[in-house]
């Protein structure tokens, strides 16, 4: 019997009869692997699933707790999925670029994590901004976020490029390692704790692969080159994985995102922004738009120095970026719900075509 405690159940209150608890460790288009107390399973979606789930978030992701009906003789049916402590979402614009989409939605990446690695290279593609957005929807999740600079071996003083990240975000714990010679890897080792649950975040060619391989201890992943012109990987995961460490801790691996979207980051924003939300409150207007309003707080602070212009920027660009994906999102519900009461009123009269 395998104890699902080792990956991280807790158990629930009431277990209907009938029904078996497992995490979901893999997902390949609509078949998951499930691991259980009776060992691994593959599993489908039961069909009043399909019925019963109102979006897509609703659907199971890696990470997720489900509850099944076991089948020894072939795919077991996913019943239902149990509360998540923790998400990452991403606005998920349908393969489209945003400003062709048809449509936004809420793309769920990971579930039930303890930590978010957010790994960016060294290299020439380091980009500390990028960073930034990463953390705020790292903060969104219910994850404690961790930024690891990976390949520290390709620069002269790893340290300058340490300190100005933790500069950047003096609340967030900062790591410099490169997996091929293990440098760094023993401070990672409070986060991999047995039951812990960890998800890897940052964009393909920033060695997600290598520091996985590193921490298991074996090559479980396929490691791609990157291109040297500027610096990009191509994508090595193509699905998304849970691996069990040596240390009993768990690893969530995704694909590499060139583009995250920050999907519904209010909180996120706010919990890394609070330095600059508070001058908010020292404005002589409470409408004020921090542009040219006279007695802006804001703007006296960005001009004596208080408020780093840089670190405004920041902020002024998530929020925006964030209002956008709201914006459009609230547009194409209004466009979907036009559509139906017109359809439902073609149907009523008829059809649109004229009778004769």
């Amino acid at each position: 019997m395998m104890d699902l405690k080792a990956y991280g159940y807790t158990g629930i209150e009431v277990m209907p009869d009938g029904l078996l608890p497992g995490r979901v460790t893999e997902l390949r288009r609509e078949r998951f692997t499930v691991m259980t107390e009776r060992g691994e399973v593959t599993a489908v979606l039961k069909g009043a699933f399909y019925r019963s789930a109102q979006t897509r978030i609703d659907f199971p992701c890696v990470g997720d707790f489900v509850l099944l009906h076991d089948n020894e003789n072939g795919d077991s049916l996913i019943a239902t999925v149990l509360p998540r402590r923790s998400k990452f979402s991403r606005a998920d614009y349908s393969g489209h670029a945003a400003g062709y989409a048809k449509t936004v939605l809420e793309q769920v990446v990971a579930t039930n994590f303890d930590y978010v690695f957010i790994l960016s290279s060294l290299n020439a593609d380091f980009n500390v901004t990028r960073i930034m957005r990463y953390l705020t929807q790292a903060r969104q999740s219910g994850g404690q976020p961790v930024v690891i600079l990976t390949k520290a071996d390709l620069v002269e003083d790893y340290n300058l490029l340490l300190a100005e990240v933790i500069q950047s975000i003096p609340d967030v714990p900062v790591h410099a390692i490169c997996s091929h010679i293990g440098l760094g890897l023993n401070k990672l080792d409070p986060y991999l704790m047995p039951g812990k649950t960890v998800v890897f975040l940052g964009m393909s060619g920033v060695g997600k692969s290598s520091l996985l391989n590193a921490l298991a201890e074996q090559d479980i992943m396929k490691v791609q080159a990157i291109r040297e012109i500027d610096s990009r990987g191509r994508h090595t995961t193509t699905h998304r994985q849970l691996f069990m460490l040596p240390s009993g801790a768990m690893v969530i691996d995704t694909p590499g995102m060139r583009e995250l979207g920050l999907f519904d980051a209010d909180e996120g924003i706010r919990a890394g922004f609070t330095d600059v939300e508070e001058w908010f409150a020292q404005c002589r207007f409470t409408d004020c738009r921090h542009q040219a309003e006279p007695g802006c707080a804001v703007l006296a602070a960005l001009a004596n120095g208080s408020l780093p212009r840089e670190r405004w920027e920041h902020y002024v660009a998530q929020q925006q970026e964030n209002k956008d994906v709201r914006n459009k999102t609230s547009y194409l519900n209004r466009q979907k719900g036009s559509k139906t009461i017109w359809s439902k009123q073609t149907k009523k009269h008829g059809g649109g075509r004229n009778r004769h």
